[in-house]
């Protein structure tokens, strides 16, 4: 397959089949690579050009929580049919099979009253089919309008199929609502389960409001807040007012770089997932620990959530305080950020990040990692921008976009993170397209240990190739 020029240049539309990206990133990428081999080739360039004593953040937090919530290093593999995942994958198989065999009780939400007619309440059903949790609530075709559904532990909520199940918010639903969350958000859940369906945050329902946010961690489509062990397969999110999927902590913490909050979310895999129109990230995490994000497609935000033209919309957002995360072949276009890695500057950055295979299209800055507010001038530096493992990385046409309308466009935007290795960029410029003399790569403010190879760039009107050379490593 080929990226062509000007309109015929490649697109991405609502039909794309996110278990598609790991074939088009094989067409795509300029370089033919074996996946156990690529995966020892990145644990090597760490081992020579970055610095493995990064200093680890001190605070109380830290000590009070590591013991609570321990990470450690973890290993990367790859099997036949190319899915790059990591070792804790074995782990979370045991605990999925566990669930299967405790929520063992089947029961269709028909038999409690719900109507899929896009028309009557199904709220109070889907409390009954639930209950208090170990059952498998099976959700036929049909639109069913609810006023948000909590799960407990050990509970599977299963539709027929994207398109096929739909639940739906209904008008009544106040704006800070969640359509689908964990039950106890202080305490946390467990073993949880949400499988084939759409999840429709009905944003209309709202009218012309400005913002369709209430703020921190609500008015998204699905929640995972304070949960372990959690999967979400074949989802669709549709026009969330705040997130399509969030994998979170109790709420959003603001406490400073360095502090490591409390309520994480822990071993959780998003596989096949979908998300288009939400106000802010299609796909994010927040101070969560050994996420797993696989086979998935986000495209073309509305931003609604931020103030028009200041619209940091990204398709996949890794960020404040995340830790051990790993993407594999996902797919993303028409957003701010294809994949952004970051923090804000009163938070730690996402640490320990994997991406194996990312098809980014028409996004304004496919691969963005920063920390905010520790780039330049009086700002501090950074406790906790550390450790980013990226390969078979494909961006196509980068753009301007209305989202963000001040942000220039690049392939890869490295700012404040230290001990990066980008091993594998495909970045294909549309030759009609003026990128008005800004960088395809720019690796900047305090950036520092970044290797760079097998980079391949081409295809780019009026553009510089790389900016920062002084701050990288690149590698032949």
């Amino acid at each position: 397959m080929e990226a062509r020029r000007g309109e015929n240049m490649m697109h991405l539309d609502k039909h794309h089949e996110p278990r598609t990206n790991g074939t088009l990133l094989r067409q795509l990428s300029r370089r033919p690579f074996q996946l156990n081999r690529l995966i020892e080739e990145n644990l090597q360039l760490f081992q020579m050009y970055c610095n493995p004593n990064f200093p680890k953040p001190f605070s109380f937090s830290h000590l009070l929580l590591n013991r609570k919530y321990p990470v450690g290093p973890c290993k990367t593999f790859a099997d036949d049919s190319g899915l790059v995942y990591p070792e804790w994958k074995t782990e979370l198989d045991k605990e999925y099979n566990r669930l299967l065999e405790t929520a063992n009780r089947e029961v269709n939400i028909l038999d409690f009253g719900a109507i899929g007619d896009g028309k009557t309440d199904s709220t109070t059903a889907f409390q009954k089919a639930i209950g208090s949790g170990r059952v498998k609530v099976i959700v036929p075709a049909g639109t069913f309008l609810v006023k948000g559904l909590k799960l407990p532990s050990w509970t599977c909520l299963i539709g027929r199929g994207k398109g096929v199940t739909t639940i739906k918010f209904h008008p009544g639903a106040p704006k800070k609502t969640r359509l689908v969350q964990n039950a106890d958000f202080r305490y946390g859940n467990d073993h949880i389960l949400v499988e084939g369906l759409t999840l429709d945050w009905n944003v209309e329902r709202l009218g012309q409001a400005e913002k369709t946010s209430a703020g921190n961690n609500r008015s998204s489509c699905l929640t995972f807040a304070h949960v372990t062990y959690g999967w979400v397969k074949n989802v669709e999110a549709v026009n969330a007012g705040l997130h399509g999927f969030d994998v979170s902590s109790t709420r959003y913490h603001y406490l400073g770089d360095g502090f490591l909050a409390p309520g994480r979310s822990r071993y959780i895999w998003l596989d096949g997932i979908t998300a288009s129109g939400f106000g802010d990230d299609g796909i994010t995490t927040h101070h969560s620990d050994y996420i797993f994000i696989s086979n998935s497609y986000c495209f073309h935000p509305s931003g609604r959530a931020h103030t028009e033209g200041f619209s940091n919309s990204n398709g996949i957002e890794i960020d404040d305080g995340s830790r051990y995360v790993w993407l594999c072949n996902n797919a993303t276009t028409g957003c701010f950020g294809g994949v952004e890695i970051k923090a804000h500057h009163n938070a730690s950055a996402a640490s320990h990040v994997h991406i194996y295979g990312h098809l980014s299209v028409r996004d304004n800055r496919s691969f963005n990692f920063r920390h905010i507010g520790h780039h330049k001038g009086k700002d501090a530096n950074s406790k906790s921008a550390n450790h980013i493992v990226a390969a078979n990385l494909v961006s196509i046409a980068p753009v301007f976009t209305d989202l963000y309308k001040d942000s220039t466009p690049r392939s890869l935007v490295v700012s404040a993170y230290q001990n990066v290795v980008i091993n594998g960029l495909t970045a294909i410029g549309d030759p009609d397209y003026d990128f008005k003399g800004n960088p395809v790569i720019a690796i900047q403010y305090r950036a520092k240990n970044v290797v760079l190879k097998n980079i391949n760039i081409s295809g780019f009107k009026n553009a510089k190739r790389i900016k920062g050379k002084d701050r990288c490593v690149l590698v032949k």
